[in-house]
């Protein structure tokens, strides 16, 4: 099944102000926002939904406390649609909503969208390096240090679940809409990729108590590093609280940087992921810090050195 990945999470919130200014201010375009909420949009038409907790018009709720409501996934074609909507009448029931999409409930029963994708295609530059031993990427004096450029968020790049059964969620996954194990965390979960995409992962799902069960964290993907330390940096100057990183992750070899947010999850800048294909072989390891994460670095605010070098007797002061 071409799906491509995901196009949209829907949430269902009771501090519509807060999260409207909390997207806002992580580099989403507001669209069509009210006051019964809006769409909230990456360069590529990609993006997070907002409405009322209280709005009937959402699926139902995971019966915890997370305000995830729904995942919608971009399809390539109408025939792949069609053929989910096959797929899954098999055992469950399929909505097919105004707007052409399907509705459906996943076997631990998060809610899922199947759309044609609402993805832009997008030509923009990409970050560049020069480094000793190869030829420049970046020509002469043109700088790589833009304290103004832009860092907006590209694409939706992946959620990451709690979910009681990893295992089950796995196999629906995997059998029914053709997701691939790129690598998997032991006794924890896979993470996943559709047939549609090359990105090491789009849906990752960790084993937790039932009453954990909902979104930990999305993400979207950014430039490059640069662009994850810029978004981030700014980020912390409006106020909103770091929660992991910035830093790299050892599986799918992403830079992020997490932040907490008031959407019940935490949210994530990302870049840089590895891409696969068919000649992969799923990975396994022991789930740790680790195995998370290949460095991690601590958000501290802008340092200079000042005074003399340390010597004997001498301690280094910060400033």
């Amino acid at each position: 099944m071409n799906i491509l990945g995901p196009d949209a999470l829907v949430f269902g919130v009771t501090d519509l102000d807060a999260c409207t200014q909390y997207l806002t201010d992580y580099g989403l375009a507001p669209v069509e926002v009210t006051t019964k909420g809006g769409r909230f949009e990456a360069l590529d038409g990609t993006c997070v939904e907002l409405r009322h907790a209280d709005d009937p018009s959402l699926p139902p709720g995971l019966g915890t406390a997370s305000l995830l409501r729904k995942t919608v996934y971009g399809v390539a074609d109408q025939a792949t649609l069609d053929a989910i909507a096959r797929e899954l009448r098999t055992d469950r029931e399929v909505k097919r909503l105004a707007d052409g999409s399907l509705e459906a409930v996943d076997d631990l029963g998060f809610a899922l969208g199947f759309q044609l994708t609402a993805r832009r295609p997008l030509s923009l530059p990409v970050e560049t390096v020069n480094a000793p031993g190869a030829p420049p990427q970046r020509p002469a004096n043109v700088v790589a240090v833009d304290e103004t450029a832009p860092a907006r968020p590209r694409s939706l790049s992946h959620v990451v679940y709690f979910v009681p059964d990893a295992a089950k969620a796995e196999a629906f996954y995997v059998k029914r809409l053709g997701f691939i194990c790129t690598d998997r965390f032991i006794g924890v979960g896979p993470f996943l990729r559709p047939a549609g995409t090359a990105d090491h992962h789009t849906l990752f799902m960790i084993q937790t108590p039932p009453p954990m069960k909902g979104c930990e964290h999305f993400t979207f993907h950014m430039g490059g590093p640069t662009e994850v330390m810029l978004a981030g940096s700014r980020f912390v100057a409006k106020g909103y609280e770091s929660f992991w990183g910035p830093g790299r992750h050892k599986f799918g070899s992403n830079w992020f940087w997490y932040f907490n947010s008031p959407l019940g999850c935490h949210v994530e800048y990302d870049a840089d992921m590895d891409l696969h294909d068919g000649q992969w072989t799923a990975r396994e390891a022991a789930m740790g810090a680790d195995a998370s994460q290949l460095f991690l670095f601590q958000h501290r605010d802008k340092w200079a050195p000042g005074g003399p070098p340390p010597g004997p007797g001498r301690v280094a002061v910060d400033h």
